[in-house]
């Protein structure tokens, strides 16, 4: 269920640029910031678990990320 939680204030020029592609691309404001919101939430998550799981990966050699995947290939 979708639920209004907030207000948002803009930019004037981060405004406009928002309508701009809104208009261009056929896709409500809404869904663009619901995408945009959910990127960034998943980077966020992702940033989180690399961190928690570093110690792990370093302590098996995987150092970079082509070590590990060369590892998991």
């Amino acid at each position: 269920m979708n639920t209004v939680i907030f207000t948002l204030r803009l930019p004037g020029l981060v405004r406009k640029d928002l309508k701009k592609i809104s208009k261009e691309e056929k896709i409500p404001i809404g869904q663009i910031i619901r995408e945009a919101l959910e990127r960034y939430i998943a980077v966020k998550r992702f940033r989180s678990l690399r961190k928690k799981t570093l110690p792990f990966a370093e302590a098996q050699g995987l150092i970079t990320d082509e070590d590990v995947f060369e590892a998991i290939s």
